[in-house]
């Protein structure tokens, strides 16, 4: 991570103030749950926590016990990040309101559809709707809770249903050891290995993930798996 990429995040507590240099996308992964606080730790720009990083001023350690109960970088960088501030430049709040719109649009097409097709929306009519709606992306609030937000806002423009499926699956012995690593990315309710060496499982996704399931699945077994839709 380039030192130039990186900016200050920062708490005050007890009566001082604590900073570590970070890069805005290892934030926004921490924050949305894709990165633990031992990895937390490894990204920052320097293993150190300031009293002001700007002129390299380090807080003690014993002043880090007193304030967080624990020495440990990753978990006083998580508690920054959680109670605290990041300052960013106007360029570094654009790009992270457009990574996070991108996110948002792409779980609602994965996870709903037009209930008069039973097919996903494509993102671009996601996209339009949600500026109709007038829907503004929060950089501070979980990228979750601004999901069901934004769907929310949509029902009235657009129709739209949240559905699961359940999908009865059949691939033959010759491309089932494939097809069971990747059906692992679903949730399985069953799976059996038949006596030829074939594979069958019961798989639940959301409707959304319908044709990218089946795009994959004929991928990798030149089309020769069954699939069923159960009731």
């Amino acid at each position: 991570m380039a030192i130039e990429t990186s900016v200050v995040a920062r708490l005050s507590k007890s009566g001082e103030h604590f900073e570590i240099l970070i890069d805005p996308k290892v934030a926004e992964e921490f924050k949305e749950g894709r990165l633990d606080k031992p990895g937390l730790a490894a990204a920052l720009e320097i293993d150190a926590v300031f009293k002001d990083a700007n002129k390299g001023d380090k807080v003690k350690e014993e002043n880090l016990k007193k304030a967080f109960g624990t020495e440990d970088l990753g978990e006083i960088a998580a508690k920054i990040l959680e109670d605290g501030e990041i300052q960013l430049t106007t360029e570094q709040r654009r790009e992270m309101v457009e990574r996070k719109m991108q996110r948002i649009v792409s779980s609602i097409c994965a996870e709903a559809v037009d209930p008069q097709t039973n097919r996903p929306h494509p993102p671009e009519r996601i996209k339009n709707a949600l500026a109709e709606a007038r829907f503004n992306v929060d950089i501070h609030k979980p990228i979750n809770t601004q999901i069901q937000d934004a769907i929310k806002l949509l029902r009235p423009i657009i129709p739209i249903k949240i559905e699961k499926l359940r999908v009865a699956i059949r691939v033959p012995a010759d491309y089932a050891p494939k097809a069971y690593s990747h059906l692992h990315k679903f949730t399985i309710e069953k799976e059996e290995w038949q006596k030829d060496g074939s594979l069958v499982a019961v798989i639940e996704i959301s409707a959304g993930l319908q044709d990218q399931l089946y795009n994959e699945l004929n991928s990798f077994t030149h089309g020769n798996v069954e699939t069923r839709i159960l009731k």
